[in-house]
């Protein structure tokens, strides 16, 4: 297929399942070239293929891990060296970690904070200075539903959630003389692979709640982006959770979402339905089958632990 002439570019993190997957698709529909940044080379070709067939526009994939703190800055340079203006840039990366903050691993708690805050802010800030010298484009920030709640058991995700509102209503006022505009996304739990890489499918919010569709969410934070809205909690029920929490007190509010976060006593699904979350954690999943039984030396089998994370 031919690809459009259209010269605006929208650059997604986490670009190949769940929502940034999504937003891939709503972009591409409006014409916008792609930077899609995800990690695995493998699923990022495959992928960008299925956008560039189905829409016709450009896409450049980037394979790049933002858990490491340098990798903003090399995502920056190398859209730069391909002269790719960002008109759009969508912040959609983020992991989570379940279970007692005294028993997480302290490494993988970092790392939540460095995907989750620290490469937000540092490609935030890369490409916002270029739009501010332009005094054109958007920034759309996911943040969480657990932005606004304390929460046990997934301690560190919702408070790296916190920043992220925090973070973007503070330059949304910074920003009120330009014609930047950022919004903030907070969607509720997700038809995606969040929860599995969380270590939190047996978690009463996973098996008992019915998930956010996040072709749905997408579509909510895309159309919220577009008309320079500051801030869109997805969903109606979501709404509803969000206006409770300022009403009533932290304890009582971690109290609910404690019970949220412990395990069901019933397990009934199994992993996402979202058909690109699914697919991606098949790929992982075969990744790791195909490690099982070799004698790898410790530096392979870390490099192999890192690429699953």
């Amino acid at each position: 297929m031919t690809t459009k002439s259209n010269t605006k570019y929208a650059l997604i993190t986490g670009a190949t399942s769940g929502f940034g997957y999504e937003f891939c698709k709503l972009f591409a529909a409006d014409g916008y070239n792609l930077v899609m940044v995800a990690r695995s080379e493998e699923r990022l070709q495959e992928v960008s293929g299925e956008i560039i067939t189905q829409y016709g526009v450009e896409v450049l994939p980037l394979a790049a891990d933002l858990f490491l703190s340098e990798t903003a800055e090399g995502i920056y340079e190398t859209v730069k060296s391909h002269g790719v203006i960002v008109n759009v840039l969508v912040n959609d990366a983020g992991q989570g970690e379940h279970g007692l903050f005294v028993e997480t691993d302290l490494q993988r708690d970092l790392d939540i904070i460095q995907l989750n805050i620290t490469s937000l802010v540092s490609l935030t800030k890369f490409f916002l200075k270029d739009m501010v010298a332009r005094n054109e484009g958007r920034i759309l920030q996911v943040a969480s539903l657990l932005a606004v709640y304390p929460t046990p058991l997934m301690a560190v995700y919702a408070a790296s959630k916190a920043f992220v509102l925090a973070f973007t209503e503070s330059l949304i006022r910074e920003l009120k003389d330009t014609n930047v505009s950022m919004t903030a996304l907070l969607p509720g739990a997700s038809d995606t692979d969040f929860f599995h890489k969380a270590g939190s499918e047996d978690s009463y919010v996973y098996q008992k709640t019915n998930l956010s569709d996040p072709e749905q969410v997408a579509k909510d934070g895309y159309e919220a982006l577009m008309k320079g809205e500051r801030k869109i909690v997805s969903g109606l029920k979501n709404k509803m959770q969000a206006a409770m929490a300022n009403v009533l007190p932290d304890s009582a509010l971690a109290g609910l979402m404690e019970k949220q976060m412990k395990p069901s006593e019933e397990i009934k699904k199994e992993g996402a339905e979202h058909q690109a979350s699914r697919e991606e954690r098949d790929m992982i999943q075969a990744a790791s089958n195909s490690f099982e039984g070799r004698d790898l030396k410790n530096e392979e089998r870390t490099d192999f632990d890192e690429s699953l994370r």
